[in-house]
């Protein structure tokens, strides 16, 4: 965090804390390199926006500047893109791809089929009862075909499926709508349907806590049956939203080898590091920035040292100012889990990922 105070006061979890700044590395003069000039020889970076932001000359510059990649943070899920039948918001989605074709970026759609923002009529009928497997897998073929196909040539990656298996170590699904009512084969048709429409496309599965051994096992299982059914899945994507303490080197490291093992492309899809540990620990600021710093360098550590199973880094959000991690899981708590700072500067945590 780069600063010409000594001191910048913070709102961190209700208590008014003096963050001193930083050290001799968080003070390094900011030239015009971004981030995608520093990883040119290892992978794309990328960033997760809004159009609101791309109305914003301060946030596109430094978007421009930094990245060259985008994704749509939330303007191609289910419930803002199609939210009624036969209705489709296209207006932020639109903006998001022009501007990022109009600046030579590189685009990933996010998502095609999650069970969270899924809009309700998708899954039942007009008098209100749950519909059949085949109406719910046509409106889905018709949500990717419509979706996909105004964007072929435009969108270089999909996710495809989002977060389909379950947290409970005893499930290998989880016990969603789109599970209850179609069993396992909505995931299959999803990719299927998603090929159909761009045969071109790199299609991703991608889910959280991908590290953690367990949920590791199980999302590894459902990849290895997806590809040995002829299922057209590229790639697995790890959304990377951590803490000040997890994963571990070990767990990372394993991960991406488990995962690269299948012939699948690995990207690391929604980039954000908590100020807070993973039990949710308060510690003071200052710390805490200096602990998100080395989370940060460690974790780029091991990217650079698996460039070749690694194509691609995206970050959830620019900057501290619009995370999705303020009020998240604690209603009312400021977070800041990013490399910028709610005045767009560079963090400590900045110079760790960029300085090797």
């Amino acid at each position: 965090m780069r600063q010409d105070a000594i001191g910048t006061r913070v709102l961190l979890t209700g208590v008014l804390i003096l963050v001193i700044t930083i050290n001799a590395a968080a003070q390094q003069p900011y030239s015009s390199k971004g981030l995608k000039d520093y990883y040119q020889q290892y992978f794309p970076i990328g960033v997760a926006v809004s159009a609101n932001q791309l109305k914003d000359s301060a946030q596109t510059a430094l978007i421009l500047q930094e990245f060259n990649s985008l994704t749509p943070e939330n303007a191609m899920k289910m419930g803002p893109i199609h939210p009624e039948e036969g209705r489709y918001n296209w207006r932020d989605a639109d903006l998001i791809v022009n501007f990022a074709q109009q600046h030579h970026l590189k685009i990933r759609g996010h998502n095609l089929c999650w069970h969270n923002q899924t809009p309700k009529w998708f899954f039942y009928d007009g008098n209100g009862k749950l519909v059949s497997k085949t109406v719910l897998l046509q409106r889905l073929k018709d949500h990717i075909y419509q979706v996909v196909g105004r964007y072929k040539g435009k969108i270089y990656a999909w996710d495809v499926v989002n977060e389909a298996v379950a947290d409970d170590d005893s499930q290998l699904l989880r016990n969603s709508l789109w599970y209850q009512i179609c069993g396992e084969d909505f995931i299959a048709k999803a990719f299927q349907y998603a090929h159909e429409a761009d045969p071109d496309a790199i299609l991703f599965y991608n889910d959280y806590n991908t590290e953690q051994p367990q949920k590791r096992e199980r999302i590894y299982r459902l990849l290895k049956q997806l590809l040995a059914d002829g299922v057209p899945i590229n790639a697995v994507g790890l959304q990377a939203h951590w803490s000040l303490n997890k994963p571990s080197t070990e767990n990372l490291i394993a991960t991406i080898k488990k995962y690269a093992s299948l012939g699948l492309q690995v990207q690391i899809t929604e980039l954000d590091i908590s100020v807070f540990t993973s039990n949710d620990e308060r510690i003071p600021a200052a710390a805490a920035e200096q602990r998100q710093a080395e989370q940060y360098q460690r974790v780029f550590e091991v990217f650079r040292e698996f460039k070749k199973e690694l194509t691609g880094v995206t970050f959830w959000n620019l900057s501290d100012r619009s995370s999705w991690l303020n009020n998240f899981p604690v209603p009312g708590r400021k977070n800041y889990p990013l490399l910028f700072d709610q005045s767009l500067k560079p963090k400590a945590a900045y110079w760790k990922v960029t300085q090797f």
